[in-house]
């Protein structure tokens, strides 16, 4: 009679097992990397925020009526704005390292606004700049209210309840993959800057890591910082060579690294306060518009704390803790319609890539990074300096953040 066969080995019967956490990752939530590397890799994270928080008033402040002035405090506002949402976060919210940035999702709702019937009769410039400004105040202090109630009151908490890991996953990939209209097509306005950087970084951060095997992992860790002062210092030969002096207006203000006008607007020290453009104003309409970017806002956010919860190695969130971050970041929105950022903000998918980047999902390294937001925001001559940095090279990044992002898996 023959033997019975031995029972069949756990590995065997599932080869490939579901894992809480990502291996690989180097320092979780709760384990920071040493002091100076940590001050390091925030200001890696205050890097790749500013994209965003350049972009938005480049594209609104023009349309309001403003100029490079009205463009730089802007600029520190939302800085300055992110720095503190970014705290409430990582401290009172999820408690992830999640980055609270502004975001693309309310700028269609914002252009809504400007072109108002209310404001065309404006003539003068300064005014209308700063009448628009009060009414979308008015509108995210409204908006607001939508993410506060549905995340402290618990509602959206009986909603991700009901997310599994198959409605997980694409709902993380369109976080990263819909934002894509940011990076390739602003990386062609200027293909010699763009090309170089996302090549210099895929070097960093694919290439070099298995060529120089080490214990400290330094090349793609920090492949951000030395791929961007890399191809800055080599746009700004080209711009002081002479390069661009026959181009077309816009290849200038896209590819040199002297147009963009937030150096010399940018006044030395400043701090952001409420309602610093004057009592805000309401409007039903640009209220409700504004609500509708808050919930699409809401559902973006929900993917990317996913994803930063999976690339931090941290555990599957509880959907009340996911409810209480929705909560907190509506308060950024509210503290956004208070000061005046003229956007609404998010959470900052592309910081989110940088955490599968350099394995690095530190809580102290994002609370670090929401301190150099707030430092160069008050001071601002030296953080338009680094606002300068031309689009297309930030663009660059987010080619490789989106896509980390998007390949999340469960």
């Amino acid at each position: 009679m023959a033997a019975a066969a031995p029972p069949p080995k756990p590995e065997e019967l599932q080869p490939h097992p579901v894992k809480d956490q990502l291996p690989n990752v180097s320092y979780c939530i709760t384990s920071p990397p040493p002091w100076p590397e940590a001050i390091l890799l925030g200001f890696q994270h205050y890097l790749v925020m500013l994209g965003t928080t350049v972009l938005i008033p480049t594209t609104l402040v023009t349309q309001m009526g403003g100029g490079n002035e009205e463009k730089a405090k802007m600029v520190q506002t939302l800085l300055f704005v992110a720095g503190i949402n970014t705290f409430f976060q990582t401290l009172f919210g999820t408690r992830l390292p999640a980055v609270i940035g502004g975001s693309c999702t309310f700028v269609p709702t914002t252009i809504s606004i400007i072109f108002a019937g209310r404001y065309s009769d404006i003539v003068n410039p300064q005014e209308r700049f700063e009448r628009i400004m009060r009414g979308t105040q008015g509108a995210l202090i409204v908006a607001s209210t939508l993410q506060i109630v549905v995340g402290f009151s618990g509602l959206w908490r009986n909603v991700v309840r009901f997310l599994s890991p198959l409605s997980a996953v694409p709902l993380v990939a369109l976080s990263g993959f819909g934002l894509y209209e940011l990076g390739f097509p602003v990386l062609a306005k200027c293909v010699e800057i763009g090309l170089p950087e996302i090549v210099f970084l895929l070097v960093f951060s694919q290439y070099i890591p298995h060529v120089m095997k080490g214990e400290k992992r330094i090349f793609d860790r920090f492949a951000v910082i030395f791929s961007v002062t890399i191809v800055w210092i080599y746009a700004h030969l080209l711009t002081v060579g002479g390069a661009y002096k026959n181009v077309p207006q816009t290849t200038q203000e896209t590819c040199r690294t002297d147009r963009a006008g937030i150096i010399s607007g940018a006044p030395w020290i400043r701090i952001p306060y409420p309602f610093q453009w004057g009592a805000p104003t309401f409007d039903a309409g640009e209220a409700f518009a504004t609500m509708a970017a808050s919930f699409v806002a809401l559902v973006e956010s929900t993917g990317a704390f996913i994803a930063v919860s999976r690339y931090a190695s941290a555990t599957p969130m509880p959907p009340s803790v996911l409810s209480r971050g929705i909560g907190w970041q509506g308060v950024g929105i509210l503290l956004s319609g208070i000061f005046g950022t003229g956007n609404g903000s998010s959470v900052s998918v592309e910081n989110a890539g940088l955490l599968a980047l350099t394995q690095v999902g530190s809580r102290r390294v994002v609370q670090i990074s929401a301190g150099f937001m707030i430092f160069f925001s008050i001071l601002g001559k030296f953080g338009a300096v680094f606002a300068s940095i031309p689009a297309p090279i930030v663009a660059a990044l987010y080619c490789l953040f989106f896509a980390y992002v998007g390949m999340y898996v469960i």
